[in-house]
């Protein structure tokens, strides 16, 4: 690893974003600036989003990071991602879980993080362009759904296709803030506790 890529993720342990041993060892073997623009490939390491194109962005590291420990991904679970992006958060996901498929809207961005994740070696991960708010019923039940882009609610179709006892992490709110939302399903319905406000680009469809 290089100089930087050790010090973010010292720096995301240090100040208790990264805490269970295998979130940490995917971190350590997915090389994130395989996910962004050549451009900006010198900023890969700094806690930052950055741009990805078709007006989308990366999350900052820290981000990443604490959706991915809420999530409390397990090997056996199959995981449904709302926003792509590049593929950066599906990569740490393939290194955690059983499955996961991750939809975006641009057809661009869908390519572009498919060779990404081609190029990291990951094979369980599977990019599928469409409207991410109808999640996708052809393989759920999923165990986990994480929501990369803001929505004003967590949409419906989720709620259908995740299995009882499952969870949904998603920022929830407006265009410019959000609060990012951890939801079980427990009887049917979602019971949701709040960590705090965070900003991400808003769910298109």
């Amino acid at each position: 690893m290089n100089r930087e890529k050790i010090s973010l993720i010292r720096q995301l342990i240090d100040s208790g974003y990264l805490k269970t041993p295998r979130i940490i060892k995917a971190f350590k073997e997915i090389p994130r600036e395989e996910f962004i623009p050549s451009g900006y490939r010198s900023s890969a390491y700094a806690d930052t989003p950055l741009p990805v194109g078709c007006g989308q962005t990366i999350s900052a590291p820290h981000m990443v990071a604490i959706m991915t420990e809420l999530l409390e991904p397990k090997k056996t679970d199959r995981v449904l991602e709302l926003g792509t992006g590049s593929g950066y958060q599906a990569a740490i996901l393939s290194k955690l879980v059983k499955k996961i498929i991750t939809i975006e809207l641009e057809p661009e961005l869908a390519e572009f993080a498919r060779q990404n994740l081609k190029k990291a070696g990951i094979k369980n991960a599977e990019v599928i362009c469409a409207d991410g708010s109808m999640g996708w019923e052809k393989e759920s039940p999923y165990d986990k759904i994480i929501i990369t882009c803001a929505c004003p609610e967590i949409p419906k179709k989720l709620t259908e296709q995740i299995k009882e006892g499952g969870t949904i992490a998603a920022p929830v709110g407006g265009s410019w803030r959000q609060e990012l939302i951890v939801a079980k399903k427990i009887k049917g319905r979602l019971e949701r506790k709040s960590w705090g406000g965070c900003v991400f680009v808003p769910l298109r469809h």
